[in-house]
Protein backbone atom coordinates (compact mmCIF):
# COMPACT_ATOMS: atom_id res chain seq x y z
CA UNK A 1 0.00 0.00 0.00
CA UNK A 2 1.24 3.47 -0.86
CA UNK A 3 0.58 5.99 1.90
CA UNK A 4 -0.37 9.51 0.91
CA UNK A 5 -0.24 10.97 4.42
CA UNK A 6 2.19 10.71 7.29
CA UNK A 7 3.26 12.27 10.53
CA UNK A 8 6.79 12.94 11.77
CA UNK A 9 7.87 13.08 15.39
CA UNK A 10 11.35 14.51 16.00
CA UNK A 11 13.01 13.49 19.26
CA UNK A 12 15.85 15.30 21.00
CA UNK A 13 18.69 12.84 21.49
CA UNK A 14 20.84 15.25 23.51
CA UNK A 15 18.57 14.74 26.53
CA UNK A 16 19.53 11.06 26.86
CA UNK A 17 15.94 10.07 27.71
CA UNK A 18 15.23 6.44 28.55
CA UNK A 19 13.38 4.34 25.96
CA UNK A 20 10.21 4.56 28.03
CA UNK A 21 10.48 8.34 28.32
CA UNK A 22 10.99 8.62 24.56
CA UNK A 23 7.92 6.44 23.96
CA UNK A 24 5.76 8.65 26.17
CA UNK A 25 7.04 11.90 24.70
CA UNK A 26 6.54 10.72 21.11
CA UNK A 27 3.00 9.66 22.02
CA UNK A 28 2.34 13.15 23.38
CA UNK A 29 3.76 14.67 20.19
CA UNK A 30 1.75 12.41 17.91
CA UNK A 31 -1.58 12.93 19.63
CA UNK A 32 -1.13 16.67 20.13
CA UNK A 33 -0.16 17.27 16.49
CA UNK A 34 -3.06 15.09 15.33
CA UNK A 35 -5.53 17.15 17.39
CA UNK A 36 -4.25 20.37 15.80
CA UNK A 37 -4.43 18.85 12.35
CA UNK A 38 -7.98 17.61 13.00
CA UNK A 39 -8.98 21.17 13.91
CA UNK A 40 -7.42 22.95 10.92
CA UNK A 41 -7.28 20.23 8.24
CA UNK A 42 -9.88 17.60 9.12
CA UNK A 43 -9.56 15.88 5.72
CA UNK A 44 -5.81 15.37 6.26
CA UNK A 45 -6.42 13.95 9.73
CA UNK A 46 -9.22 11.66 8.57
CA UNK A 47 -7.29 10.39 5.53
CA UNK A 48 -4.17 9.72 7.61
CA UNK A 49 -6.22 7.89 10.22
CA UNK A 50 -8.02 5.71 7.67
CA UNK A 51 -4.74 4.86 5.88
CA UNK A 52 -3.23 3.38 9.03
CA UNK A 53 -1.60 6.41 10.67
CA UNK A 54 1.90 6.24 9.18
CA UNK A 55 4.44 7.79 11.56
CA UNK A 56 8.16 8.35 11.26
CA UNK A 57 10.40 9.13 14.23
CA UNK A 58 13.57 11.06 13.56
CA UNK A 59 16.35 12.37 15.74
CA UNK A 60 17.48 15.89 16.38
CA UNK A 61 20.13 17.08 18.76
CA UNK A 62 18.86 20.31 20.31
CA UNK A 63 15.95 22.48 21.32
CA UNK A 64 17.08 24.92 18.63
CA UNK A 65 16.37 22.24 15.99
CA UNK A 66 12.83 21.80 17.35
CA UNK A 67 12.18 25.50 16.83
CA UNK A 68 13.73 25.38 13.35
CA UNK A 69 11.41 22.50 12.44
CA UNK A 70 8.45 24.39 13.89
CA UNK A 71 9.28 27.38 11.70
CA UNK A 72 9.63 25.16 8.61
CA UNK A 73 6.28 23.51 9.38
CA UNK A 74 4.65 26.90 9.94
CA UNK A 75 5.96 28.17 6.58
CA UNK A 76 4.64 25.00 4.88
CA UNK A 77 1.27 25.48 6.65
CA UNK A 78 1.51 22.11 8.43
CA UNK A 79 0.15 21.86 11.98
CA UNK A 80 2.67 20.90 14.63
CA UNK A 81 2.94 20.50 18.39
CA UNK A 82 5.98 21.17 20.56
CA UNK A 83 6.01 19.07 23.73
CA UNK A 84 7.41 20.36 27.02
CA UNK A 85 7.86 17.81 29.78
CA UNK A 86 5.96 18.17 33.05
CA UNK A 87 9.11 17.32 35.00
CA UNK A 88 7.67 14.49 37.06
CA UNK A 89 10.40 11.92 36.33
CA UNK A 90 13.66 12.34 34.41
CA UNK A 91 13.69 15.93 33.19
CA UNK A 92 13.29 19.39 34.69
CA UNK A 93 9.81 20.90 34.25
CA UNK A 94 9.38 22.64 30.91
CA UNK A 95 12.10 20.76 29.06
CA UNK A 96 11.27 20.72 25.35
CA UNK A 97 11.49 17.08 24.25
CA UNK A 98 9.82 16.47 20.87
CA UNK A 99 7.90 18.06 18.04
CA UNK A 100 5.07 16.30 16.25
CA UNK A 101 4.46 17.50 12.69
CA UNK A 102 1.27 16.70 10.83
CA UNK A 103 -0.25 14.47 9.72
CA UNK A 104 -0.09 16.00 6.28
CA UNK A 105 0.41 14.93 2.71
CA UNK A 106 3.65 12.99 2.47
CA UNK A 107 5.28 15.36 -0.02
CA UNK A 108 4.72 18.32 2.32
CA UNK A 109 6.06 16.48 5.37
CA UNK A 110 9.13 15.39 3.39
CA UNK A 111 10.00 19.00 2.51
CA UNK A 112 10.27 19.72 6.24
CA UNK A 113 11.89 16.51 7.50
CA UNK A 114 13.45 14.34 4.80
CA UNK A 115 17.04 15.25 5.71
CA UNK A 116 16.67 14.08 9.33
CA UNK A 117 18.03 10.65 10.37
CA UNK A 118 15.66 8.00 11.66
CA UNK A 119 15.60 7.48 15.41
Amino acid sequence: MRFKYKQVIAVRTDLKMSKGKIAVQTAHGSVSAYVKTKKYYPDWADNWFSEGQKKITVKISSEKEIHELAEAARKADIPYAIINDAGLTQLPPGTTTVIGIGPSREELIDKVSESLPLL
